[in-house]
């Protein structure tokens, strides 16, 4: 079924109005967001009634900052819509649940991407109210393209956490010879993200 205009303008109005209940937080400036994530389809909901069912979160989707997969199948989204007024909303999804996180960016080009990127992996999703979870992804899709600055993303998502050992175990590079020698967590996950990403 195609989304109808009428329901398409309805749906980025009730996001226009939903971000601005979404407040700042020094450490996240000049990101805003809400008090907890908010559910996409309640939202949508509240705001077309019926019409909701015939709309689908990615019908509003505008590109996708990254996508994760795992051996079992499962997969997770973060992704943008960009409102009329050029303000981005960073949408997450994965299993069943579809969640505004954050907004921002209006002027700001692809540098709201980044810090949205920067704050999730070092606060490991606490600061957007979420948990990252999960092993060693074995797809990665993103829309941005310094392999640099993902490679950084990842090790401050990774490191210290379960998905550490996983990864090097993985890879090959997790013996006790390797931590002895001193090797560079940042290596293990350059080799991993020239493996998994498309």
């Amino acid at each position: 079924m195609t989304l109808s205009r009428l329901t398409r303008v309805r749906a980025l109005e009730a996001l226009e109005q939903a971000v601005k209940q979404f407040r700042t937080r020094e450490e996240l400036y000049p990101l805003r967001v809400p008090g907890t994530p908010l559910d996409f389809d309640q939202l949508m909901e509240r705001a077309l009634g019926d019409e909701a069912a015939a709309l689908a979160a990615a019908d509003l989707r505008s590109r996708t900052l990254l996508h994760l997969e795992w051996a079992d199948d499962s997969a997770w989204d973060l992704w943008v819509i960009v409102l009329p007024s050029g303000l981005k909303v960073y949408v997450d999804s994965g299993g069943d649940e579809t969640r505004l996180l954050a907004s921002g960016g209006k002027n700001l080009g692809d540098e709201s991407d980044r810090l949205l990127l920067e704050r999730l992996a070092d606060s490991g999703g606490a600061d957007f109210g979420i948990e990252m979870a999960g092993g060693v992804p074995t797809r990665v899709r993103s829309s941005l393209t310094d392999r640099a600055f993902l490679v950084e993303v990842f090790v401050d998502l990774f490191e210290g956490t379960a998905v550490e050992p996983d990864l090097q175990a993985a890879l090959g590079s997790g013996d006790a010879a390797d931590v002895a020698n001193g090797r560079d967590f940042q290596t293990d996950v350059e080799r991993w993200l020239g493996q998994v990403m498309r």
